[in-house]
């Protein structure tokens, strides 16, 4: 693959152009990259909407019919559901960890395995998240175990 960078001072935002030979799946995966690192989420703290970036995003979890967005600055919550999320977040290193839980996988810094099965995740941040037994099992694969 040649990848080529070309400074424009004239352009108004940046601008990407894939020219390939034909769509492969290494060509998909490039655009859908391009694509994810812009994505921006939406979350409400003390009556105002504020735009975050999803890798600043912990984790998110939904309590009591809300659903929340952890970030090392403070908790916001948004009005998607927790499957809507985990539909707009694929492509990113956003691993389900329970019925009520995503976990931002760049932002684990520790795992350790808890009673019944379940996994300790430590944050970034120093918080912990607790798998279930049912989602182990997808975080082992996503760590070659």
């Amino acid at each position: 693959m040649k990848v080529t960078v070309e400074e424009c001072p004239g352009l108004e935002q940046t601008e990407v152009t894939v020219r390939c030979k034909r769509m492969d799946s290494q060509v998909s995966r490039l655009v859908e990259l391009l694509r994810l690192s812009d994505a921006r989420l939406t979350g409400e703290k003390d009556g105002e909407t504020c735009i975050l970036d999803g890798a600043d995003v912990l984790y998110i979890d939904t309590v009591d019919r809300g659903t929340f967005l952890y970030t090392e600055d403070g908790v916001y919550q948004t009005r998607l559901r927790l499957y809507e999320l985990e539909e707009q977040l694929t492509g990113w290193d956003f691993v389900r960890v329970s019925k009520s839980a995503i976990v931002n996988f760049d932002r684990v810094r520790s795992l350790r395995p808890d009673f019944g099965g379940r996994m300790r995740l430590t944050m970034s941040n120093g918080e912990v998240v607790v798998a279930n037994r049912q989602y182990v099992p997808a975080i082992k694969t996503k760590l070659g175990l």
